[in-house]
């Protein structure tokens, strides 16, 4: 439907009715502020006519419609989306392994340490087995004391010397029965 085929001068009176007497509805109901406020709103439709301004309103909507329908019902754009999705991905993927890259070379470790590659050493590479090539085990760990043996009666571990600054707020909170 085109822009000429619309009677635009009904069409327009009749949503200004129709928004009056919700209005006059919407001032009993909430007081005047909210009524004047309907008016309004109610007035831009018959000032739109009025002034002109209803075909660049038209022309704007419908363009709005057109880029909107185009968007959501056309496949093309929906893989255009998809191909920059991706490539947004592999910036992203491509800034972290850089990343880790920049941090391994500023600590003295290869960059392919860093990005998880294997590291393959001279011994595998020519197919020689040697002392050098096994792995050495990881040391053992040895657990944190949990706080249920701690409660059970043990006394907590000397604390460092750092903690001294802190030692007159412990002893009031222990005399509040705190800690």
């Amino acid at each position: 439907m085109s822009y000429e085929q619309i009677a635009w001068l009904p069409l327009c009176a009749g949503v200004t009715g129709v928004g009056l007497v919700l209005s006059f509805l919407l001032m009993r109901r909430r007081g005047a502020a909210a009524g004047l406020r309907a008016v309004a709103w109610s007035l831009l439709p018959v000032a739109a006519y009025l002034t002109g301004a209803l075909p660049t309103v038209w022309r704007i909507g419908t363009a709005i419609g057109g880029f909107l329908t185009g968007l959501v019902f056309n496949p093309v754009v929906w893989s255009g989306v998809a191909v920059t999705g991706l490539s947004v991905l592999l910036f992203l993927i491509s800034g972290f392994m850089r990343g880790r890259r920049l941090k391994a070379a500023a600590s003295g470790t290869s960059p392919a340490s860093a990005t998880g590659a294997p590291v393959r050493s001279e011994a595998v590479t020519s197919g020689t087995p040697s002392a050098t090539a096994a792995t050495q085990p990881l040391p053992k760990r040895t657990p944190a004391p949990s706080p249920v043996s701690r409660a059970a009666g043990s006394k907590p571990a000397a604390k460092p010397a750092a903690d001294d600054d802190f030692s007159d707020v412990e002893d009031i909170l222990k005399r509040h029965g705190i800690g």
